[in-house]
């Protein structure tokens, strides 16, 4: 692999994809000069608006363009109505305006406009001279790098730029959108975690302004017409009890995990053909997972056939049992990676990047994913930082559709960022102290072992930080069937030390625990408060079926966002099947489903 801090151009992606994606720039930087010109020659001063608007918002359009009623009716339920008047100012006026497709393409062209425009100035920010390897350790400008060139391909995939030109099914577009929303959300995060730089003042404001536009094509997204579901298909926050298509397979993974894939997660380590095999002693093909990584070629199509461990185009890194000392990348090109180890405790890696030594939270991660289809097995994943360190995560996870299945996570502060996407997690130990298990995926967590160890004096444990920062997002926590209980260490002092289940990160963070064991070492006001009154009615912490000493309700918070006794029907809408795979976006394997609750 590259070195993680080689030009950008020459190290993110594989060559077919940049090639595509460099196609898309071209065509929307065409659309770009269009669409502001038309913006330009129609704008006049800000207008006040009884919407929240944020620093960067472009001016509302004069008459001429607001008084298209399409464009005002299509604009009057966005979160940034002078934002979107703006972006759909070009079709103001003309028959293709009164449909609900065209306005949402508009808008999502106009954001991936300003993507590749925010994108070029944070590059040139972060590399300003040729050959130039960047900033070590990172600033927030070189995190914005990445998740803006992320943003560009997702944006790309929603207006049909991926699979052969195909348009997306309506679920598969609010999923990229929100991940996209999601990634201009932790650039801001990380220009403000350091020092701001020359000229971060001005990505900040394109950052902001930018994420009032993919909110935008976001809320537009609900407006377009589906197309008529398959009988028993349901939508991704659907209410009912799970009639129909049934949920999970007898081996409990959801419907998109791919016969081939399922094998892969039931065959035996040693017995699997991989592509590459890791082993510190000179036994396998390479030595680190970095070299192996690689040394494997990146996959044009996802759901291609081929790969000689018969997933489907899947690539298999086998890592035998060791310790390895090293920063893992998946790049977003790095289709079906899958990295399958030895077991919990025998194939481990360690890495101990931090908040203290300098770096940001998102690039902290000893392991992160970012290649759609990633499945990691039998691992344990490390940031041994320890909790003086402050954020310092153990595994980031951005991929799409990504398995996460018999692994320890182990960190203290901020350990799994489930960072977007749709995430699936069944059979893992996750360790931590402070919003250990936090991001903004539509995540879902089965059989796990959470488990709050003992932090430094002073502190609290919070379980989860959830950052859904739209209502239009579809995403959220749902943990299922797990346990909540503390290690040894915390276990001797649990009656002083607080444990929360979670606290508001964003102003509508979602987290569902349901048919879970807790502990006494939860507090039985169950939830923690951020930051005063902050998303406490704009919040959803949901309760259902949950035993142990600790599932006691009476005492929980009574904010108005807190449910702490879900009916089944609202608890179904976070199975497996109707929050990441019972959907009209899922394929469909044969297999036979059992349902959720």
């Amino acid at each position: 692999m590259l070195p993680l801090y080689q030009s950008w151009e020459s190290s993110n992606d594989g060559g077919q994809q940049s090639k595509k994606l460099l196609m898309w720039a071209c065509k929307v930087t065409l659309v770009l000069v269009f669409l502001t010109s038309a913006a330009s020659a129609t704008a006049t001063k800000p207008v006040g608006r009884d919407k929240p608007e944020a620093k960067g918002v472009v001016a509302r359009p004069t008459a001429a363009v607001a008084t298209d009623s399409t464009v005002v009716a299509a604009c009057k339920d966005t979160l940034y109505p002078a934002a979107c008047e703006s972006a759909l100012a070009s079709v103001a006026g003309t028959k293709s305006a009164k449909s609900s497709k065209k306005l949402f393409d508009v808008s999502v062209e106009f954001a991936m406009a300003k993507a590749h425009a925010a994108r070029s100035l944070a590059y040139n920010l972060t590399f300003p001279r040729k050959g130039n390897s960047g900033p070590y350790p990172p600033t927030g400008t070189y995190d914005c790098v990445e998740l803006l060139d992320t943003t560009l391909s997702l944006l790309g995939d929603v207006l049909g730029g991926g699979g052969g030109g195909k348009q997306p099914k309506q679920e598969d577009a609010k999923t990229w959108l929100s991940a996209a929303l999601t990634n201009l959300v932790t650039c801001s995060d990380s220009l403000k975690s350091r020092p701001p730089a020359a000229g971060e003042a001005s990505m900040q404001s394109d950052s902001e302004s930018l994420t009032q536009f993919i909110s935008n094509s976001l809320a537009l997204c609900k407006t377009v017409k589906k197309r008529q579901p398959r009988a028993g298909w349901m939508t991704i926050f659907g209410g009912g009890s799970g009639s129909g298509r049934k949920l999970l397979s007898e081996d409990g993974f959801p419907s998109w995990v791919s016969a081939g894939d399922r094998k892969l997660l039931s065959t035996p380590s040693g017995e699997i053909v991989a592509d590459a095999v890791v082993a510190a002693d000179g036994s396998g093909t390479h030595r680190s997972i970095t070299e192996a990584l690689a040394a494997l070629t990146l996959k044009e199509d996802a759901d291609g056939e081929g790969g000689s461990s018969g997933g489907g185009g899947r690539q298999v890194i086998y890592v035998k049992a060791g310790t390895y000392k090293e920063t893992i990348r998946v790049l977003k090109g790095q289709k079906n990676v899958m990295l399958v180890g030895d077991g919990k405790g025998k194939s481990v890696i360690v890495g101990s990047r931090n908040a203290e030594d300098g770096w940001t939270t998102y690039q902290s991660a000893t392991v992160a994913a970012q290649g759609p289809g990633f499945i990691a097995r039998d691992l344990t994943i490390i940031n041994n930082s320890g909790p003086s360190k402050q954020q310092a995560v153990a595994l980031r996870v951005g991929a799409d559709r990504a398995v996460i299945h018999r692994c320890s996570i182990e960190g203290y502060q901020d350990t799994l960022y489930a960072h977007a996407n749709r995430q699936f997690y069944r059979d893992c130990d996750i360790y931590g102290t402070v919003d250990f298990v936090f991001g903004n995926a539509a995540a879902v967590f089965q059989n796990c072992h959470l488990s709050p160890r003992r932090p430094n004096s002073g502190q609290k444990n919070s379980v989860t930080a959830q950052g859904r920062s739209d209502p239009n997002q579809n995403t959220g926590f749902s943990i299922q069937g797990c346990r909540v209980s503390p290690t040894g260490d915390l276990a001797a002092v649990k009656g002083r030390v607080p444990t929360y289940l979670g606290r508001p990160w964003h102003k509508f963070s979602r987290v569902v625990v349901m048919q879970t064991y807790l502990d006494d070492a939860v507090h039985p006001a169950g939830w923690e408060p951020w930051s005063g009154g902050f998303a406490l009615s704009t919040l959803y912490y949901g309760e259902y079926g949950n035993t142990g000493p600790g599932a006691a309700t009476g005492g929980r918070v009574r904010w108005p966002g807190v449910h702490p006794k879900m009916s089944a029907a609202e608890a179904s809408g976070f199975t497996v099947g109707q929050f990441i795979a019972g959907n009209s976006w899922l394929p469909s394997t044969g297999v036979d489903f059992t349902v959720g609750l």
